[in-house]
């Protein structure tokens, strides 16, 4: 069975969602993909001591910690491809950013190909389940273009502005640009 639970942040209502003790989602209210990786009802529960931690951990993260993502037992849905993605972002240290074009290398190497489409790597990372503990809001464009964010381009900005983040070399781009 899956669970779900509120979580009310500086950035919005969060919804978490789990299965039995891992964490499998952590959407932002009216973010794109909502809850789109569990295909099963979740049924609200708050009790549960993943709930528990994953609260504990985004009050250390809006409180301008930096808790370690290896501290919550995390179990994204996704195939082998996303999960791959997913990893990589999860080695985005705190107040970096990467770009969709170095994790293309990154799944290239891994998968002893030449190339990998940055596009590619754009659809998982914004497919991402679990915003904020896993950093997808931490990839921009190879150009410095703050793009591709599921809860909003906004958001975005105020994660890696929380983050400490300099964003002066960075650039929101016109709607219909690529990555």
């Amino acid at each position: 069975m899956f669970y779900k639970t509120f979580y009310p942040s500086p950035i919005g209502l969060i919804t978490l969602g789990c299965k039995e003790d891992h964490l499998v989602g952590l959407w932002i209210e009216n973010q794109k993909y909502y809850e789109d990786t569990v295909e099963e009802e979740m049924i609200p529960k708050d009790d549960m001591p993943v709930f528990d931690a994953a609260r504990a951990w985004l009050d250390r993260y809006f409180a301008g910690e930096k808790p370690e993502i290896s501290e919550l037992p995390l179990a994204p849905i996704g195939g082998e491809f996303r999960q791959a993605v997913w990893k990589i972002l999860c080695e985005i240290p705190y107040g970096q950013v990467t770009t969709y074009g170095e994790i293309a290398k990154k799944i290239a190497a891994q998968r002893n190909r030449k190339t990998m489409s940055a596009q590619a790597v754009g659809g998982a990372v914004g497919h991402n389940p679990i915003s904020i503990i896993i950093p997808c809001h931490r990839v921009v464009g190879s150009n410095g273009s703050l793009t591709g964010y599921a809860g909003g381009i906004d958001l975005k900005i105020k994660l890696l502005e929380h983050e400490g983040v300099d964003l002066s070399k960075f650039f929101v781009p016109k709607k219909g640009t690529a990555l």
